[in-house]
Formats: C-alpha cells, structure tokens, sequence
C-alpha cells in the first residue's frame, strides 16, 4: 500500500460529509489511505477495498508464520515422510 501523502490523504469529517465520492475516487485512484479527523484529531482511516484485503491476507500469512515458528520451537513438528503418509491417507479417503 502506498504512503500517506500528508498534504492530499488528511481530511476532516466535513469533507467526507460533503465530498464521499471525490474521496471514495481518490483512494481508488491513488491505492493511497484518507486519514478522517475530527475535533483536529485522526479519527478514522478510509482504505480501498483491494489495498484492504492485501493488507489482510499480509497480517494471515505473518500470523500463520508467528504459529508456525512457535509450534516448531516448542517441538511440535512431524517429519516429511510423516506429513507425506497423512497427506496420501486423505487423499485416498
């Protein structure tokens, strides 16, 4: 996902009010995140839908990997020939 451009991705609540469709067209063009504020302060962040779900499928795979390193550390692997016959039994089931 592309940085936040601070002098073009920053808007208050009041643009979003009144300019939803330019903004929704920004973040779709640029693949960049709106910061929303309010009251001055960040309040929300508003992301296309694609830069979304890369975002997601990044924090499963590095949760998955964070699972995976533990399990391996604690001792709780199997051997390759191990996986191979549980693999073979299923497929045949």
């Amino acid at each position: 996902m592309p940085r936040i451009a601070l002098d073009a991705d920053i808007h208050p609540v009041s643009d979003l009010r009144s300019n939803f469709s330019s903004l929704i067209n920004q973040v779709h063009d640029t693949k960049r995140p709106i910061v929303i504020t309010q009251h001055g302060r960040s309040a929300a962040v508003l992301l296309d839908v694609s830069e979304y779900e890369r975002m997601v499928d990044k924090f499963e795979l590095i949760n998955d990997i964070e699972i995976a390193t533990k399990q391996i550390g604690e001792g709780q692997v199997i051997s390759h020939e191990q996986a191979r016959k549980r693999v073979k039994s299923r497929i045949r089931t």
